[in-house]
């Protein structure tokens, strides 16, 4: 089982190919969060224009760490001790960083996309968004975004996926005696476990910082009690995810994947699980629990009453281990591509500098009245997280897995799209 599960880890495909950089996980943020006004807590009276680095003689401002770093804390970063705000900023720092060696080269290699293409992309995240022209305004307002810096962040991105596009075209389909042989030298990892496959409606009572109705455990239930109405008066369960819920899987319809009963107790209840594995709930039924503070409308789209081996006949396999090849090909050679990128750029990373001449500086004491245990103060992830997913991929060989769920977790500020994962349980 353990052996089953690093599998899992290795082979996370992006669903729309591979994508490197951060602007459309910024860019999401700002149509998707609505946090807090800027905060002075970290920034001080330091020039917002201050270089926080150079890529070959173009400047990385300070402001653009620090709209970053208030992004991935969800507004929290005022509540962050000295120490962490310059953890967080290194972090953020290294991602843009990545983010204009590439966009760089995107340059030399001609895939910048046209004014066109970038009006087109933003008004479709803005309608994507659901939101009116007046919130999304207020929404880039209160994350210190302008329409300029908007558009620029959206240009690079573009840039960059024409960019790994091209360089990753050039990689051909697996033979038939490939896909063959990994199949033969990893048949442990395809087995199709006992277990189930669900859909999801979240509501969560918390206040996530992201624009939610549902701020609080009364709310919650009443959002929860409306959209079981809905249910029951015969509305599309996938629809009403897409409307209601506040989970990552609200983009496919709420589909969570395939989950194992060991997978299944491990989160949600055993009594969940003992009812969701039983002739109890029949497929297309639908059920609710609880897990992690949040409120799950759960329905049951499938289920496997035994483990059973799959083969390369056995439906979409073949085509999964084929596109598990590519896409590890594609992930080792975008990630080569960048590393040789970044070590052909004359980068100066000034905020690096001053921490290495100023240790003892940074003191380790929040501001009075931050929260002791608000994990999105305590963790600002980098914002590269794909970037970083690509080069930890890349050093290792992908396996399919015949089990491949997406887990119920709690959404972090910023998270890259939700990853396709090879899975013998449609």
């Amino acid at each position: 089982m353990d052996k089953l599960k690093g599998v899992k880890a290795i082979v996370q495909i992006n669903r729309k190919e591979i994508l490197l950089l951060t602007a459309i996980a910024i860019s999401a943020v700002i149509f998707s969060a609505c946090g807090g006004p800027a905060s002075n807590g970290a920034s001080g009276n330091v020039d917002p224009n201050e270089a926080a680095a150079k890529v070959n003689g173009k400047v990385i401002t300070m402001e653009e760490v620090r709209r970053a770093v208030k992004l991935q804390a969800q507004g929290q970063d005022s509540k962050l001790s000295p120490l962490e705000q310059a953890t967080a900023q290194l972090q953020v720092l290294d991602t843009l960083i990545q983010r204009e060696v590439m966009f760089q080269k995107a340059e030399k290699e001609g895939t910048v996309p046209t004014e066109e293409e970038v009006t087109g992309d933003i008004n479709k995240k803005k309608t994507d968004s659901g939101k009116s022209a007046d919130q999304i305004e207020k929404d880039l307002k209160d994350q210190g975004m302008t329409e300029a810096a908007l558009r620029d962040q959206i240009k690079k991105d573009i840039a960059t996926q024409k960019l790994v596009e091209k360089v990753t075209g050039k990689i051909e389909p697996p033979k038939d005696s490939e896909i063959e042989a990994f199949y033969n030298g990893n048949k442990e990892a395809f087995v199709k476990k006992r277990g189930v496959k669900l859909a999801a409606i979240v509501i969560d009572p918390s206040n996530s910082g992201q624009g939610d109705q549902t701020t609080d455990e009364p709310s919650a239930v009443l959002k929860a009690n409306e959209v079981v109405k809905k249910l029951q008066a015969g509305q599309d369960f996938a629809a009403l995810a897409r409307e209601y819920s506040e989970h990552e899987s609200k983009g496919q319809g709420g589909d969570l994947g395939y989950l194992s009963e060991d997978e299944l107790k491990q989160t949600f209840s055993e009594q969940t699980a003992a009812a969701l594995m039983s002739p109890q709930i029949q497929i297309g039924g639908v059920t609710s629990s609880r897990s992690q503070g949040k409120l799950f409308i759960l329905k049951l789209q499938d289920r496997s009453d035994k483990d059973e081996a799959v083969t390369l006949e056995s439906p979409g396999v073949r085509e999964q281990v084929q596109k598990s090849l590519v896409d590890s090909r594609k992930q080792l050679l975008t990630a080569s591509y960048q590393a040789i990128a970044m070590n052909e750029a004359k980068i100066e990373n000034f905020l690096a500098k001053k921490v290495v001449e100023n240790p003892n500086e940074l003191s380790g004491a929040r501001p009075a009245g931050a929260a002791t245990s608000n994990s999105n103060a305590n963790s600002v992830a980098p914002a590269n997280a794909n970037a970083a997913t690509a080069n930890a991929n890349a050093n290792a060989a992908a396996k399919p897995a015949a089990n491949a769920p997406a887990k119920p977790t709690a959404t972090p500020a910023v998270k890259p799209a939700a990853p396709a994962k090879p899975t013998a349980n449609k």
